[in-house]
């Protein structure tokens, strides 16, 4: 039987770009999160908001990592004046601009570029050599007084985790268990995992670094 929890998503962060934007605008494809805090980039990049994202806070951990907290802050500071408008609150916000040709280029969730991709779309994933830091999403139980309750959610559980897999890697190519394996066309070039426990204080932090607040 499972425990209280289980991951069943694995989500990498990635920089994604319109093709044709990028040479309708003359602009070099970035190689890293901090190119895109270079002036060229003005008013070209949709980013979301670490307010009010966990994917925005992937961006976040992989500045900080590469960089330390100091010229961190710095970076993201210039990544804000650089989004201006196409600073998101929705999840989906930048890969839908960049997708509509409103702006160059976007950070969010690799799948969800790949699948866009995969359509014949002009979206190219670029993997930041700072790294493609990840979520996870996962199924819970709640211990509650009712055992017979419990016990049927854990069943629905174990159900979820072990025969939805197969038609979950599709979409999320990440592999979470052993004996899972995803296409290397799909894997990120620089898959990582933050330096300490992404706790709530954590994220607070890196909130309070890019916002003072």
């Amino acid at each position: 039987m499972l425990p209280y929890y289980r991951p069943n998503t694995g989500q990498f962060g990635s920089i994604f770009v319109n093709t044709e934007v990028l040479q309708k605008e003359n602009l070099p494809i970035p190689a890293s999160i901090k190119d895109l805090a270079k002036p060229i980039y003005k008013d070209k990049i949709a980013l979301r908001d670490i307010m009010g994202s966990s994917t925005a806070w992937l961006l976040a951990q992989a500045v900080f990592d590469a960089y330390g907290e100091e010229e961190g802050s710095k970076i993201m500071e210039a990544l804000d004046d650089n989004a201006g408008p196409h600073m998101e609150k929705s999840g989906s916000g930048p890969l839908k601009k960049v997708k509509a040709g409103e702006v160059a280029i976007g950070f969010g969730l690799r799948h969800q570029a790949l699948l866009e991709q995969k359509k014949g779309l002009p979206i190219q994933i670029v993997d930041p050599v700072e790294g493609n830091f990840f979520l996870t999403e996962g199924v819970a139980v709640i211990d509650k007084q009712d055992s017979k309750k419990k016990e049927l959610a854990m069943k629905i559980a174990a159900c979820i985790i072990k025969k939805a897999r197969p038609e979950v890697l599709k979409n999320y190519p990440m592999a979470l268990y052993e004996g899972e394996t995803v296409d290397k066309a799909q894997e990120p070039a620089y898959p990582k995992q933050y330096k300490e426990p992404l706790t709530v204080d954590l994220l607070k932090k890196h909130q309070q670094l890019i916002k003072g607040k």
